[in-house]
């Protein structure tokens, strides 16, 4: 992807997230996993993506992220087809455009609590920018969506990540999903280890931070206790023609 093209992508008309005709399987001779005639999210939207185990879940987010193509149909996020994109090209789109919050956290237990939520902007010049002009300096703007995630306090701040509960690290990697401001959230069972009214409160808080920046939030979960606080619902097990065809 060239220079002009990615810095052109965040005004481009239509839908963020258009996925047509789309048919993908781990083996070239296997069975598909995923079979989906079409889905369009829209931008701003909240969209709620529910589905037993092995309904396709998880294959859906690895390719709205391009982390993995089709082997037919187009994947399209922001107006680019990821599914045209070298691996190297889809990298650089993820840094700049997609926030992911891991259903594992993968935060770097190595670095600190800041440090984590800081990641983003060290991958993405255009994240980075972004940060920057919403705080002081990259730190700052860490901290800010730490407190927003109500993490701000000082003491804890020195601690590192690992020492965290469970809770908190879901929290931050929260955060750092949402630094400098990607036009995408995806969001994969990241309550699972909440209790329910935690799990409301930070689902909200999320819904707060996409709102000031008009990111769309795609998120996965089995609580269908959340499913009402969402725009729409797609059932992947329905909508996901591979399930129950495979032998």
């Amino acid at each position: 992807m060239s220079t002009a093209a990615a810095a052109a992508v965040p005004d481009a008309p239509g839908p963020i997230v258009q996925l047509e005709g789309v048919r993908f399987r781990w083996r070239r001779k296997g069975p598909n996993i995923l079979t989906l005639d079409g889905l369009v999210v829209g931008r701003g939207e909240r969209v709620f993506i529910e589905g037993p185990s092995g309904s396709g879940k998880s294959t859906l987010l690895g390719l709205l992220a391009g982390v993995t193509v089709p082997q037919t149909g187009t994947v399209q996020v922001l107006g680019e087809r990821l599914s045209a994109r070298s691996g190297a090209e889809r990298d650089h789109f993820r840094a700049d455009h997609i926030g992911y919050i891991f259903q594992q956290f993968n935060l770097i237990p190595y670095l600190g609590i800041v440090d984590n939520v800081v990641l983003p902007c060290r991958f993405s010049a255009k994240r980075r920018e972004r940060a920057l002009a919403r705080s002081k300096g990259l730190r700052a703007e860490a901290k800010r969506l730490l407190g927003h995630l109500d993490l701000a306090e000082p003491a804890l701040l020195r601690e590192p990540v690992t020492s965290l509960s469970v809770g908190q690290q879901q929290r931050v990697a929260a955060a750092r999903a949402l630094m400098g401001a990607p036009e995408l959230i995806i969001a994969d069972e990241p309550t699972s280890s909440l209790d329910a009214d935690r799990r409301r409160a930070f689902v909200q808080l999320l819904f707060d931070e996409c709102k000031a920046t008009g990111a769309t939030l795609i998120f996965v979960s089995h609580d269908a206790s959340l499913e009402p606080l969402f725009d729409r619902t797609l059932r992947l097990a329905e909508a996901n023609q591979a399930v129950g065809s495979r032998p």
